[in-house]
């Protein structure tokens, strides 16, 4: 595939550089920066001035990082616009763009003249427009207060990315954008509408309630995702401090508990009553009777 690619290349250059005299021309486009939603067509046009009686070589190529490859070669379209696209005249119709069409193309027309070669190029950016999808939310169920606590939201197919806002009970949470109003200043948490995070330095239970996010980036409806619930409590300082005070003086009945049976000599008197009860072989053998 890659060598057949580079002998397309070298043939539309050695058609190009085969004649004595090489100048420029105008070619002119109706739009550089083609956008066009999912599934519908785009048209990336290219125009030029030769007269209609002129032979003309029309190619267009697609851009991808280093990589160069041929969309329209010798009156006939290649790749997977094969089956989806066609000429305008010298531009092209693709119908049912993807989002695998993004990308930069370039027109390039060359035609003979009396003068020489002349030749002329026009670059066009086709970005495909691509609705979210539903987001994934990631929300505690539960948190204590004075915790860093931080929820996410994020879809991966929105073309351009979505932005994320955040809902807490229906109601949607002001961005804290850092003017000192005096809506903004009693705000306890960071909502990045970019990344999709909101974060809680310092979690209170004021923050308990129901939270979902939608996603938007203009195309098509904004996606939400399900509401989920983060209860939020107070670490229980004195039930802990209870729990640890009745262990200790379990501990302690316990411990003495055992020092009066020592003292009472229970455990003595119950080694000497196991000793005393286990017969003693040696004796028994020394007063059999014969």
């Amino acid at each position: 595939m890659a060598s057949r690619r580079l002998r397309l290349l070298l043939l539309g250059y050695l058609g190009v550089f085969c004649y004595h005299k090489v100048t420029g021309i105008a070619i002119e486009t109706d739009n550089k920066n083609v956008k066009a939603e999912e599934f519908k067509e785009a048209i990336l046009s290219c125009k030029h001035k030769f007269s209609k009686g002129m032979s003309l070589r029309i190619e267009w190529k697609k851009i991808q990082s280093q990589e160069v490859s041929f969309v329209y070669y010798n009156g006939e379209f290649t790749g997977d616009l094969k089956d989806r696209a066609e000429m305008l005249n010298t531009g092209i119709r693709i119908r049912n763009v993807t989002r695998k069409d993004s990308g930069t193309y370039r027109c390039e027309i060359s035609a003979k003249s009396e003068e020489g070669q002349r030749l002329g190029e026009a670059t066009i950016t086709l970005t495909v427009l691509v609705p979210p999808t539903t987001p994934i939310c990631v929300v505690p169920n539960s948190a204590m207060t004075g915790t860093v606590v931080e929820l996410s939201c994020k879809e991966a197919e929105g073309s351009p990315p979505s932005e994320y806002q955040w809902y807490k009970n229906g109601v949607a949470l002001l961005e804290k954008t850092g003017t000192g109003s005096a809506r903004t200043a009693n705000i306890t948490y960071t909502m990045n509408k970019k990344s999709g995070t909101l974060i809680f330095n310092t979690v209170s239970k004021n923050d308990t309630g129901e939270y979902f996010c939608v996603a938007s980036n203009g195309i098509g409806l904004p996606q939400k995702c399900s509401m989920k619930r983060m209860q939020v409590d107070d670490l229980n300082v004195s039930g802990i401090i209870a729990a640890v005070v009745i262990v200790a003086l379990v501990m302690a009945l316990c411990g003495l508990g055992v020092l009066y049976a020592q003292k009472k000599g229970y455990f003595t008197k119950e080694s000497s009553s196991q000793i005393s009860s286990t017969p003693n072989p040696l004796l028994s053998r020394r007063f059999q009777p014969l």
